[in-house]
Parts: structure tokens; C-alpha cells; sequence
């Protein structure tokens, strides 16, 4: 893509209105417009991202034996009387009526339709067990919408369901999904850590959140300093196979949020205790038979008897997650996008537009790493060199190759890492040899 053709409405001060590094950079990086309090338009910048980090999280749900559909975000309102949450939910679920006067609403999330889809179509244990999930726009009306994407009124949500026919099968499934999760996050180079959690109106008897440590979290978090040395991509990881181990490893060690922090077990760690802030980027459930048996969604089992399958939801906020990956990297100029979720691969600078050598030089970079299949942002604006470094700076772009008249004369082209600030001067060549592998 080329920066003069590119819709990327910058600014150069800070928003007023934003009070956390995700929410401004977001602004500042042309990546979203707010529509209203807490709703927000992705713009082309931001929605590269948007997708990059929903496939990674789709790409593991797949992995992990899951099986994507997509549920409409209004929902009948009936379904939600069965389960009798409709009156329990509260005021952060929009409830509608459309034109015939029925009591319809905006999905907060989906366990209640997708039970009444299980329960029409499953009937017998042989079509057990079930792991079906979707990545779809969600709404919840909060009180005070702040933060931007960390706490708006509609966001992108990844929710998965689990179906079984008994606890074993149920706990199975959560372990998957567990591994599942943090294998996502790694892959984004997050440092998640699974911590033990209320259930909430979602219902249920066992929890986990996983939480990222930013500078700027919102809640306050602790945990043995020897969680941040696990990496679950280190492992070999077979979906079908016995996963308990994987989860006592990561929860064997203490790790807690400020509401379920234990004083005296943390005491024990001395030294080893890691107090922190922290961001929630996912959080998984699994309450047995509280939706099956309301909405009496049971199959028959193998002696012929009536059974309500055990169920399990897991929720990752896809859109949340792109302000949590600014909190947890950015530095005074900018984002620090990890590549694999980066909006582009590469970025090519020229400095002097309209200088015939300097065109082509950048013009038969861009030509090939697109070819290569890069992706790079091709920085062909008339402005000023500082203008351009800062917004390339600012958007995140990994790598930056900055092409002017002195460096071409010499037969080189500056080299600059964006993470570390690294920067060396090298040959058209070798920098896209560098890229390209």
C-alpha cells in the first residue's frame, strides 16, 4: 500500500479524551473513529490488525478441534426467559422490540442460542461431544464506557461452547480450550497467565481469566515470578491427548487477581512474588448442566435414559485484545506491533520523492517484497523526513527501510528495527533478503 493513497488520518497531539496509552495511540494512529460513547469505526489501519489477531485466535480454536458457525448478534428474548437470565442480566443488555412486538435483545453473548441449536439438532450421546464456536460483534451497555476498546459498549468476541456427555469429557474440553488460550496469546507474544476467577452472570464452578502484566492494567494482579518463564510454544501439544498436566504445570504455582489475592499464601513466596497490573484478555467457564437442564436440551444416553450434556463456554475478546496489545507494547513514540499481528511487515521510506535514483530504489523494494508476500507500507508522501520517521514510528510498522540520495550514492539503505531502535545501513539486497528469508 502506498502512504499517498492510503486512508491514515494521524494526529500529531494527544486526544483529549483519552486516558490510557491504548485509547490514545489508537486515535493518534488513525486506527479507529468513535461513532458514540464506548462504539467505534475501524479504519483501515486498525481493522489489518483486527484481523490479524482474529485469525491467530481462529487458526488455535481450529487446532484445538473446534468448529466455527456464526449466530446472529439480535437473539428472541424467549430464549433468554428459559434460562432465566433474561431479568437477571441487568441493564447492560439492550433489550428491543421489533415490529411485531416481540421482545428481542443484542446479544451480551450466546450460551442460551446455541443450546437451543444443540438442542434441536443433537439428540443422541453419539453425536457427542461438541466443540463449536463463532467470532462475532457483541454489545453490553455499559454504565461508563471508557478506555476505548478496553471497555466499550460493542466489541469483536471470540465465545466457544462445549458439549459432553459427563464431567470427565466437560473437564477435558476446558483443559483444551485452556492449552488453546494460551498458546493464542504466545503466539501474539503476550506472557498470559491463567488465574482463577469469579464466575459471574455466566454461572458456573470453575474459572480461569487470563491476565497480561502491563504497566497501564487495570486491576492489580500477583504471581510466581516463575509463570513468566513458561512457554507454551516450547511444547509439543497433541489436542487429543490427556491435557491435565499442561494445566496443573500452569496452575500449580500461585497466581491471583486482587479479588481472589491471599495474603498469607502469597507471604510464602518471598522473593519469588511478582505483584503487577494486569489486563484480562480471556476468561473460560464450565458450569455442567445450567443451560441444558433450563432449556432442557437433553440427548439420550447409552443406557437409553434422558442426559443434559455438561457445558463449558470460553470468551476472548478479539477486539479488547488489540488495546491490550498496545498497553503491553508501545514506547514514547508509538506502537510496537509483534509481527505476527503487525498491520504491515515492512515499511519503505523515501526520502527525497520525485529524485529518480531514490524511486527507483524504493520502487523495486516495494515491487518485491510484495511479491514475497511482505506486505509493506510504501512511504512515497512529499512531506518532510521527520514526518514520516514519526508516523512510522507511531503505526508500528516492525521494520523500516529508508531510502535517500546519500545512502544510494554510497550504495545502501538504513536498515531500522522498530522494536529495539537498531539501526545499520546495508544494501538494498540485503535488507530485502532480511525480510524475505
Amino acid at each position: 500500500m502506498r502512504m499517498s493513497q492510503y486512508f491514515l488520518p494521524t494526529l500529531k497531539e494527544d486526544p483529549s479524551e483519552a486516558q490510557i496509552v491504548s485509547h490514545r495511540l489508537m486515535l493518534r494512529a488513525g486506527m479507529i473513529r468513535q461513532s458514540s460513547a464506548g462504539i467505534y469505526s475501524w479504519l483501515p489501519l486498525g481493522l489489518k490488525v483486527l484481523r490479524k489477531v482474529e485469525q491467530i485466535v481462529r487458526e488455535e480454536q481450529d487446532a484445538a478441534g473446534c468448529q466455527e458457525l456464526l449466530m446472529p448478534t439480535i437473539q428472541p428474548a424467549e430464549l433468554w426467559q428459559e434460562s432465566g437470565r433474561y431479568d437477571d442480566y441487568g441493564a447492560e443488555m439492550l433489550r428491543i422490540r421489533d415490529r411485531h412486538d416481540r421482545d428481542m435483545l443484542y446479544g451480551p453473548t450466546n450460551e442460551e442460542l446455541i443450546t437451543e441449536i444443540v438442542r434441536a439438532h443433537i439428540r443422541s450421546y453419539k453425536d457427542l461431544p461438541k466443540l463449536l464456536y463463532h467470532i462475532q460483534w457483541k454489545f453490553r451497555d455499559e454504565v461508563r464506557p471508557r478506555f476505548g476498546v478496553m471497555r466499550g459498549r460493542e466489541f469483536l468476541m471470540k465465545d466457544s461452547y462445549s458439549f459432553n456427555l459427563n464431567h470427565e469429557g466437560a473437564r477435558a474440553a476446558y483443559n483444551r480450550m485452556f492449552v488453546a488460550y494460551l498458546r493464542t496469546f504466545a503466539r501474539m507474544g503476550l506472557k498470559a497467565i491463567p488465574m482463577a476467577a469469579d464466575t459471574g452472570p455466566i454461572g458456573g464452578d470453575l474459572s480461569h481469566e487470563f491476565i497480561i502484566l502491563a504497566e497501564t492494567g487495570e486491576s492489580e494482579v500477583f504471581c510466581h515470578r516463575d509463570l513468566l518463564e513458561f512457554d507454551v510454544l516450547d511444547e509439543d501439544v497433541d489436542h487429543a491427548a490427556d491435557l491435565q498436566p499442561v494445566v496443573d504445570r500452569w496452575t500449580s504455582l500461585y497466581a491471583a487477581t486482587d479479588e481472589k489475592h491471599d495474603e498469607a499464601e502469597a507471604a510464602k513466596l518471598g522473593d519469588a512474588l511478582v505483584n503487577a497490573r494486569g489486563i484480562e484478555v480471556g476468561h473460560i467457564f464450565y458450569f455442567g448442566t445450567k443451560y441444558s437442564k433450563a432449556m432442557n436440551a437433553a440427548v439420550t444416553g447409552p443406557d437409553g435414559e434422558q442426559v443434559f450434556p455438561e457445558m463449558g463456554s470460553y470468551g476472548i475478546g478479539v477486539s479488547r485484545l488489540v488495546g491490550g496489545l498496545i498497553e503491553a507494547f508501545h514506547d514514547e513514540n508509538g506502537i510496537i506491533w509483534p509481527e505476527s499481528v503487525a498491520p504491515f511487515g515492512a515499511a519503505v521510506i523515501d526520502l527525497k520523492v520525485g529524485d529518480v535514483d531514490c524511486d527507483a530504489v524504493c520502487d523495486d523494494l516495494y515491487a518485491k517484497l510484495r511479491a514475497a508476500g511482505v506486505d509493506p507500507l510504501y512511504e512515497d508522501r512529499d512531506e518532510r523526513a521527520g514526518a514520516k520517521f514519526a508516523d512510522m514510528d507511531l503505526i508500528g510498522v516492525p521494520w523500516q527501510i529508508v531510502v535517500g540520495p546519500r545512502g544510494i550514492k554510497n550504495g545502501v539503505v538504513e536498515f531500522k528495527n522498530r522494536a529495539s531502535g537498531e539501526r545499520e545501513e546495508i544494501s538494498a539486497e540485503s535488507a530485502l533478503a532480511r525480510l524475505t528469508g
